[in-house]
C-alpha cells in the first residue's frame, strides 16, 4: 500500500513547485527555501540532537513549555525543529529565537525524507500531533532513530478517514517507539487504528502546559486602552473561509442591542487578510486595522488583527472570546488560550478536535457551545451585558487550565527513558509543568 503511495506522490511531485509558487503569491515566504521542501536543509544544520516537527504555528505554540524543556534538560544535543508552514517559522522565532534551528520538513516523498535524514541524523525525533508521513515515519524506523509521537490527538471524523485506508496507516502507527495520546479518547481511537497497545499512554495535552508571559495581560489593557475601554468588545479568533459572513451578522445583530460594541476580528490565515477586510467593507462597517499601529476610533465597528502571534495579547484585550474554526465544520482551534486568561469561551457546534476539552470547559463553567450565528449573538450580547457572569466563566476556565498542567513533565519522562544516560547531563527539571 505504501508503494501506491508513494507511486501517487511522483506522479503529482512536478506539481509541487506551482503549489509553492501559487501560495508564494499570497505568502512570500513559501518562495524561499525550496530546497528543503525536497529534502536538503542547510549543510551546516545540526546533527545527532533532537529533532522535533511542529506542523504550523498552533502546534509550534502548543509546543513551547515543551521546547524549552528539552533545551533546560538536553543543553548539550542541539535542537532542531521543524514545520510546514512559514507562520509556524515565524512562531518559532518569536518563542526561541536563535535557541533552536529550524527547517521546513520535506515532502513525503521516499528520497526526500532519505537526504533529509542522512543529513540530520537525529539522536531522537519527536512529532506533535497528528502528523502521519508514511514514507517518513518508515524511513525513520528503518533507520533505528527513536520516535515519539506526542500530544497525539485523533477525532472520530479524522479516525474514520484514516480507517478508510487502514492498510496504509496501521503499519505507520507501528513505527513510534512511544506514543503520548492526548485523552483516553484519542487512545481509544489510535488503539482501534492499530497503534500497539504496550506504547500507547494517556498524557494530557501540552496546550494546558503553555505559560503565557506576566505582561499579557498588562499589554491587553494597554492595547484595550486604544480600542476604547468603555466599549464591550469581543474578539472571534482563528476564523477560517465561510466564517467571517456569519460572525459578521451575529456582531450586526448584538450591535442592535449593544451599539458600541467592537469585534476584534482575527483570521487564521495572513493570505486571507485583505480578503476579510472586503468583506468588512461589503458588511458596511467601518474597520481598523493592526497593522496600521493606531488606535480604534470610535466609528469603527470592526478592529482587523491582520498580524501574526499577537493572538494571546488579543485575547487579553477582550471582554469575551469566539473561537473559530467551530461555526464551519473544521473542528475548531485551541479553546484553551482564552481560558487560561480568564476570558469566557464561546465555540460554535463542530469542535471535534477538541471534543474533550471542550466539554470539559463546558461542564466546568468556562464556555458556551452555540449552534449558529444568532446563537453566537445572543451568547456574546448575553456576557457583554453581563460582567459578573463573565467573572464567573473567567474564573472556572483559569482553575481548569492550572489544574490540567503536566503533560510536558510526562512526555519529558518518555524524553529522558529513551535517551537515558545518552543525553546527560541534565540541568534538572525545574522548568518542567
Amino acid at each position: 500500500m505504501r508503494l501506491l503511495y508513494s507511486l501517487l506522490l511522483y506522479l503529482i511531485a512536478p506539481l509541487t513547485p506551482f503549489y509553492l509558487f501559487w501560495r508564494g503569491l499570497r505568502e512570500p515566504a513559501y518562495r524561499q527555501r525550496w530546497l528543503e521542501r525536497y529534502g536538503l536543509p542547510p549543510r551546516d544544520i545540526p546533527r545527532g540532537g533532537i529533532w522535533v516537527h511542529a506542523a504550523s504555528m498552533g502546534e509550534v505554540q502548543a509546543a513551547g513549555p515543551f521546547l524549552r524543556e528539552l533545551l533546560n534538560r538536553y543543553p548539550q544535543l542541539p535542537l532542531v525543529v521543524t514545520t510546514m508552514t512559514p507562520t509556524g517559522a515565524a512562531q518559532l522565532e518569536r518563542l526561541l529565537g536563535d535557541q533552536v534551528r529550524h527547517c521546513y520538513l520535506p515532502f513525503d516523498l521516499p528520497h526526500a525524507v532519505a537526504l533529509f535524514l542522512h543529513r540530520l541524523r537525529p539522536r531522537l525525533a519527536l512529532v506533535v500531533e497528528m502528523e502521519l508521513w508514511p514514507n517518513l515515519f518508515h524511513a525513520i524506523r528503518k533507520r533505528g532513530i527513536p520516535l515519539l509521537l506526542v500530544n497525539a490527538r485523533l477525532s472520530a471524523r479524522t479516525a474514520a478517514g484514516y480507517g478508510r485506508v487502514r492498510r496504509l496507516m496501521e503499519p505507520v502507527l507501528q513505527c513510534p517507539s512511544r506514543i503520548a495520546a492526548q485523552t483516553r479518547d484519542d487512545a481509544r481511537r489510535l488503539l482501534e487504528l492499530g497503534a500497539p497497545d504496550e506504547r500507547l499512554v494517556v498524557a494530557g495535552s501540552l496546550k494546558f502546559d503553555q505559560s503565557l508571559p506576566a505582561s499579557t495581560r498588562e499589554q491587553g489593557e494597554v492595547l484595550r486602552q486604544q480600542l476604547g475601554p468603555d466599549r464591550p468588545a469581543w474578539i472571534a479568533a482563528s476564523t477560517r473561509e465561510g466564517e467571517e459572513e456569519q460572525v459578521l451578522r451575529a456582531h450586526e445583530l448584538v450591535r442592535q442591542v449593544l451599539p458600541a460594541a467592537l469585534l476584534i476580528l482575527v483570521p487564521r490565515h495572513p493570505d486571507r487578510f485583505a480578503r476579510v477586510h472586503a468583506l468588512c467593507r461589503e458588511a458596511g462597517y467601518g474597520v481598523s486595522r493592526r497593522s496600521d499601529g493606531g488606535p480604534c476610533p470610535a466609528h469603527d465597528q470592526v478592529y482587523l488583527a491582520d498580524t501574526v502571534g499577537e493572538l494571546p495579547l488579543l485575547y487579553a484585550a477582550a471582554d469575551v472570546a469566539f473561537v473559530g474554526g467551530s461555526l464551519v465544520p473544521l473542528g475548531a482551534h485551541n479553546v484553551l488560550e482564552p481560558a487560561a486568561l480568564g476570558v469566557p469561551v464561546i465555540v460554535g457546534p463542530h469542535a471535534f478536535n477538541f471534543a474533550e476539552i471542550t466539554a470539559r470547559l463546558v461542564a466546568a463553567g468556562a464556555c458556551q457551545q452555540v449552534t449558529d450565528a444568532g446563537a453566537l449573538a445572543d451568547t456574546v450580547t448575553e456576557l457583554l451585558e453581563n460582567p459578573d457572569l463573565r467573572a464567573r466563566m473567567g474564573r472556572a476556565g483559569q482553575r481548569l487550565v492550572e489544574g490540567n498542567r503536566g503533560a510536558t513533565r510526562a512526555v519529558i519522562a518518555l524524553v529522558d527513558e529513551i535517551l537515558g544516560d545518552s543525553g546527560a547531563p541534565h540541568r534538572g527539571s525545574g522548568s518542567a509543568q
